[in-house]
């Protein structure tokens, strides 16, 4: 506006008052209306000059200074205009401004866009039934009474033209529009899908406009900000928004307050104010937000902490997790002793043995699935800007480290859509379990329009607090681009998960999104700018320059995989025939209200090609399948070929180091972190849980959460009617009525970081 304004303020006012006041619309191609914008025919003379080279913003001002008078006579009687007659009245004032090339290129530009427009339609993404009731459910607009008002494809078209808006900041009205339908190419194509949160919410005129998922909030030992954060994160919640905070600065139970020995709370007890608080919130909600609390392991009320959600229900809309610094792991592996300190004071007010504090984690998690652990110097390593504090605190579900009143915001890449068929490859094993091969030209395309689409994210995304705002937009501009689809990649590629070759293909990856996306973002930065705390980054002074302080989070992604049909996340399937219990908001008691039964559609493609093929012999596909919803997986089950057993493999078929070198694999190129849950059999032992945390911070891990099947009465997944002992279905009831339930299904939940509420298949109470 700045060219118009030089012009004569007094002029350019007069005629946008008169073209207000008689509300003046404009009438596009495809019958929408919109008010007239006198910005934009600016733009667009400023843009069509650049295009052509003959001249810039200072005699596009003289350009617009010509067509004022023509615009008031032309338009003084009019309420509604179209398109095209206000491109009549722009193009002769370039003409007799002496820009005829321009003028020419601007009737050529206006005719090639008006036949674009005319061919290019929005479409509908080929979607599974359970995944059109997953978007109806989470997703699609709906009226006042409840009844969807949008199709999928409009869904996708509303966030993408809502993302592309922000382009205009740095590009022409052209390229907003080149971008949105770039955006949702993508997304039609179900390359990537972003978070829920920013599905539902962006371009929505009945959200909050709150985009991102998660938050992290600091805490200091004080009830003003005891209490300070608890109303930040209730604003947060209200939007519909997920917090993580780390509790170990608040004094210990039974400390001294203002001279009164023996007043403290301690941070249990805080931690129970807040799920108390925040659970009345979230009470109606139709999206859950999760939190996640973390306490130190040098705190003296660790023990406290670890036990705290024995009992089934307790603390149940909180992840739990221990921090633990470098220096307490190797005192575990030596035997060594380890101090507990007052974060007042500083001073030791115990000391413990380093493996029986360790044994505690163990036991609860193998109990209970809580609490996992972070490891707070391998979190630290990626941070990349030590100067503004340290990194101790995460997201609900633990892939986003997060600095206090930072967010994540975040989209992840469905792998399993970038295959082609092999060259050259004939035959039956065409259509098979060999068939295929990673396109890596499409993926590099994916990931460089997914890290355009989140950075334009931060750019529109609406800010609660003006302290997130001014951390997120004007500070580190961090972003998570993250992959689901992982297992079935793995299937149509003919690996099998628990493998080398599945964690060769895991680093293969890896290391590729990673420089793709740090090219991304470097070519933003020359555009845009690097990220405002570049100069006080670990980058200053080094040609690296960023728009993104941060690139790559992979996020549990439990309904979005749904959405896309794809498996969760970088974890294995499940089980390829799974009943799902779901959408408990349809009950007023929280009570699951259907029951879906989904077949893996990889494994039900190249089922009915082998069938087809007579590959498979004395079966059929309904006996198959009936196997299947029994026992959850191929063992067992004479006449499949060998290969295809092997490689259709799920969840607890999976040894649990492979699990573990799985998650350590994507970790290595992710600045951010994993959401992974490492599953075990209901007959593992402690000492397996022991040795998988060991091996987890051996390997680079920032976290673990592990799951041992049974540890929780009521799963969110199930392939055969479990059979539990006689007095553990007399709870059942007990879990039931839980008000901590999982949202897809209404079933109860263990807390834990990385998703292990629903830990075969990575679904996580805040539904990333």
């Amino acid at each position: 506006m700045q060219g118009i304004l030089a012009l004569g303020k007094k002029q350019i006012e007069d005629i946008r008052e008169q073209l207000t006041r008689r509300s003046l619309g404009v009438k596009k191609r495809d019958g929408r209306e919109e008010p007239f914008d006198l910005a934009k025919i600016e733009r667009s003379v400023i843009a069509a000059g650049a295009d052509t080279g003959e001249f810039g913003k200072r005699e596009a001002a003289k350009v617009i200074k010509g067509l004022m008078a023509k615009l008031q006579n032309g338009f003084s009687r009019r309420r509604m205009v179209t398109v095209d007659e206000v491109r009549n009245i722009v193009e002769p004032a370039i003409a007799q401004a002496g820009y005829f090339a321009t003028a020419k290129y601007y009737i050529l530009y206006s005719t090639r866009k008006a036949a674009d427009e005319a061919e290019w339609k929005i479409r509908e993404p080929e979607m599974a039934g359970h995944s059109l009731e997953v978007a109806k459910k989470r997703y699609l607009r709906t009226d006042m009474q409840g009844r969807v008002i949008e199709t999928p494809g409009a869904l996708l078209w509303r966030v993408a033209r809502h993302m592309a808006k922000s382009e205009i900041g740095w590009e022409s009205e052209g390229e907003v529009e080149r971008m949105a339908r770039e955006f949702f190419e993508r997304m039609v194509k179900l390359k990537f899908v972003c978070s829920g949160k920013a599905m539902f919410e962006a371009g929505n005129d009945g959200g909050t406009g709150q985009l991102s998922a998660c938050f992290v909030l600091g805490i200091e030992d004080s009830i003003a900000s005891i209490f300070k954060t608890l109303g930040e994160a209730a604003l947060i919640h209200k939007n519909n928004g997920g917090t993580g905070f780390n509790f170990s600065k608040i004094r210990p139970c039974r400390d001294k307050v203002k001279n009164v020995p023996g007043a403290a709370s301690g941070p249990v007890d805080f931690l129970q104010a807040y799920s108390a608080a925040l659970s009345k919130i979230l009470q109606g909600a139709k999206r859950r937000g999760g939190n996640m609390a973390i306490l130190n392991a040098d705190h003296p009320d660790v023990y406290d902490f670890i036990r705290v959600k024995e009992e089934d229900g307790n603390i149940k809309n909180f992840n739990i997790s221990v921090g633990a610094v470098d220096a307490f792991m190797e005192a575990v592996e030596k035997g060594k002793d380890w101090r507990l300190v007052n974060p007042r004071t500083g001073e030791t007010t115990v000391t413990v043995k380093a493996r029986r504090l360790f044994d505690e984690i163990v036991s609860a998690a193998h109990k209970t699935g809580d609490p996992g652990m972070i490891f707070l110097d391998r979190v630290e390593q990626d941070n990349p800007t030590p100067t503004l504090g340290k990194l101790d605190a995460t997201n609900p579900c633990g892939e986003q480290p997060l600095l206090p009143y930072e967010s994540c915001n975040l989209s992840s890449i469905v792998l399993s859509r970038h295959v082609k068929r092999k060259n050259g490859k004939r035959g039956r094993d065409a259509h098979g379990l060999f068939g295929w091969e990673v396109d890596w030209d499409d993926l590099g395309e994916t990931v460089r329009t997914a890290i355009r689409f989140l950075d334009n994210m931060i750019e529109v995304n609406t800010y609660i607090l003006p302290e997130i705002e001014r951390v997120v937009r004007h500070g580190n501009r961090k972003i998570g681009l993250g992959v689901m689809g992982f297992a079935h990649l793995l299937f149509k590629l003919g690996i099998p998960y628990g493998s080398r070759e599945a964690v060769a293909m895991a680093d293969h990856l890896g290391k590729f999104i990673k420089r793709e996306a740090e090219a991304a973002s470097m070519e933003l930065a020359k555009a845009r700018g690097v990220f405002p705390n570049f100069d006080i980054s670990y980058w200053a002074g080094t040609a690296e320059r960023y728009r993104n302080a941060t690139m790559l989070t992979i996020a549990p992604t439990g309904t979005i995989s749904l959405f896309a049909n794809c498996s969760a996340g970088i974890e294995p399937v499940f089980s390829l025939v799974t009943a799902r219990r779901t959408f408990f908001e349809d009950d007023r008691r929280n009570r699951a209200t259907k029951t879906m039964t989904i077949v893996d559609p990889v494994f039900e493609e190249v089922l009915d090609v082998k069938l087809k093929n007579g590959e498979i012999q004395g079966l059929t596909k309904r006996g198959i399948l009936s196997h299947l919803k029994k026992q959850g997986s191929l063992s067992g089950l004479k006449g499949v070929p060998k290969k295809m057993a092997e490689v259709f493999v799920t969840t607890h078929e999976v040894d649990w180091p492979w699990h573990v070198k799985i998650q350590a694999a994507w970790q290595k190129y992710c600045d951010n972190s994993v959401s992974k849950t490492i599953n075990f059999k209901h007959s593992a032992k402690r000492k397996d849980v022991k040795d998988a945390y060991l091996l987890a911070w051996r390997l680079g891990c920032k976290g673990i959460t592990i799951y041992r099947d049974g540890s929780k009465v009521d799963q969110v997944l199930s392939t055969v009617a479990e059979k539990h002992p006689a007095s553990k279905r007399m709870e059942t009831k007990k879990i039931a009525a839980l008000e901590g339930v999982c949202p897809e299904c209404g079933s109860a939940m263990t807390f834990a970081e990385g998703c292990a509420t629903c830990p075969q298949c990575a679904y996580s109470y805040c539904a990333v």
